[in-house]
Formats: structure tokens, C-alpha cells, sequence
């Protein structure tokens, strides 16, 4: 199974240790998402814009293990969306995101940047 990454579970962040056992499979923009700041962490919900991602090859255990970690209290719920590399599910943020900083390039590691 796949799974799409877009903020702390990325390569060289917080949670990317996460991944450790998954198979990084490469890059790719999502649309049709927006990428918001939770704070220390962000969330995608449905929109207008494009969302930069990882993608991952992982196992069931692993999957469990984020459902754990990313659907604790109905934060996020997985949705499944076609890549360039299968099949992949992704966790979207199912709270109000009213007064929530849009991260307008829709990269996490980008989220402190100055538009201009």
C-alpha cells in the first residue's frame, strides 16, 4: 500500500521517522487540496489549490500505526487518490480550518516564506 505525506512525516521532519521502514517512491503536487498551518503541524482539506507530497510504499503495521497517530480523535480521515505511483491514501484534516494560516505554496517546508 501507498501513502501521500505532506508535512511532518516528510523526508528530514519531525515525524519523518515514521517512515523509516517505508520505500520513498518519489515526489507530486496534488490538486484540488489546501494546505493549512495547525501550529506545529498542518493539514489538508479540499480546495482550489495544489498540495506539494512524498510518496510512500508501506506496510499494513505501518499504516496502523499512522491511523493511530493521524486519526486520534477524528482529526483526519484517509481518503484514497490516484498518483503516478498507484493508488495512495491520504490524511485530510476534518476540522474547521476559520482563522488557520493558508500555506499558499502548499509546501510545509516552505510555510515561513515571505510572498512577495
Amino acid at each position: 500500500m501507498r501513502i501521500i505525506v505532506y508535512g511532518t512525516l516528510r523526508r528530514k521532519q519531525g515525524n519523518s521517522h515514521w517512515m523509516t521502514n517505508g520505500q520513498w517512491l518519489g515526489d507530486h503536487l496534488i490538486d484540488g487540496y489546501e494546505l493549512f498551518s495547525l501550529g506545529h503541524y498542518p493539514g489538508v482539506v479540499e480546495g482550489t489549490g495544489q498540495v506539494y507530497c512524498e510518496v510512500y510504499r508501506i506496510d499494513a503495521s505501518t499504516l496502523g500505526e499512522l491511523d493511530a497517530l493521524r486519526s486520534k480523535g477524528g482529526e483526519y480521515k484517509r481518503q484514497l487518490l490516484q498518483t503516478p505511483y498507484g493508488s495512495a491514501w491520504l490524511y485530510v484534516y476534518q476540522r474547521s480550518v476559520a482563522g488557520r494560516q493558508r500555506i499558499e505554496s502548499g509546501d510545509w517546508l516552505k510555510r515561513d516564506a515571505v510572498s512577495e
